[in-house]
């Protein structure tokens, strides 16, 4: 699965003491929520969207606990796909981590935060963030390279046009 995380420069959110309004804005910041008013569309209140209540409702409240589709689906009331979407997205951030279910019998996996913690998961995310943007700058060092030695060959003449030759046909 791929990793995808939004990066972008923002103030640290210490001075809010609300839990849902920090949920809401870091879930944002990161790119799990999608950016907007509060009432965006028919999914109403961004607290009352599944993807919020994913979170804060189920992974936060028992963070430890390993949380199967079938319970998801019942808690939030909405199908398995739509269920699997959300853990997906939270999967790519590198913030869940799955749990087997061998203990009912039935092989299921569960889903939790990493470790059940949210600050050990984001430790994962960051170390994620971290080699991908080593990679560009791989990336970066070797296409700054590739253009030095573009600039340092000679730049081919270029072959006459129609028209110049046109021209030097008629000046003569």
């Amino acid at each position: 699965m791929p990793f995808e995380l939004a990066l972008r420069y923002s103030t640290p959110l210490t001075p809010i003491t609300d839990v849902e309004e920090v949920l809401r804005e870091f879930l944002r910041m990161v790119g799990y929520l999608p950016e907007g008013e509060e009432g965006r569309g028919s999914e109403g209140p961004v607290a009352q969207s599944l993807a919020y209540r994913l979170v804060h409702d189920c992974l936060l409240r028992d963070p430890a606990r390993p949380w199967y589709v079938e319970e998801l689906t019942a808690v939030l009331k909405t199908s398995k796909p739509t269920v699997y979407r959300h853990i997906n997205k939270l999967k790519a951030l590198d913030l869940l981590e799955e749990v087997g279910g061998a203990t009912d019998g039935k092989g299921r996996k569960g889903y939790r935060l990493r470790y059940g913690n949210l600050a050990r998961a984001w430790d994962f995310t960051e170390a994620n963030a971290q080699n991908a943007l080593r990679r560009y700058r791989e990336t970066v060092n070797h296409l700054q390279t590739l253009v030095e030695k573009m600039a340092s060959e000679p730049v081919p003449k270029a072959a006459p046009t129609v028209r110049a030759v046109r021209e030097r046909g008629t000046a003569r």
